[in-house]
């Protein structure tokens, strides 16, 4: 007797993939944008199906973390935490693209670009 066929394909649950971690080892932002070092593909062969997915898209090209988890079709919180571990292991370079500013400088920009926005 033959299984019948799972339209949902190979489930994989997230926590799966991150062996359980929920939260990165370190805080990396939705635009963050990420470079693969030079030995980064071939390196990343050896950490994993998803990890080797991501060096390779970052490799022709940075990527933001937005676009790596649209790319890879993985949840964000499951990207952050992969991507966490490979700037710590040197395999992706982290370029922020957002200064470290407070909550109040943040929130000047925001009204400014609204404004921009509104004059449109």
């Amino acid at each position: 007797m033959t299984e019948p066929h799972d339209p949902r394909g190979n489930l994989v649950r997230p926590y799966a993939v991150t062996r359980g971690r929920t939260e990165p080892i370190r805080d990396i932002p939705i635009e963050a944008v990420l470079i693969a070092s030079s030995a980064a593909v071939q390196e990343a062969r050896f950490a994993g199906h998803d990890k080797y997915r991501i060096a390779v898209l970052c490799e022709p090209k940075p990527q933001s973390l937005a676009e790596l988890a649209a790319l890879t079709r993985l949840p964000l919180g499951v990207t952050r935490v992969l991507v966490a571990d490979m700037v710590a292991d040197g395999l992706l370079q982290l370029h922020s693209a957002a200064p470290r500013t407070g909550f109040t400088e943040r929130m000047d920009l925001l009204g400014r670009v609204l404004s921009g926005l509104r004059k449109l």
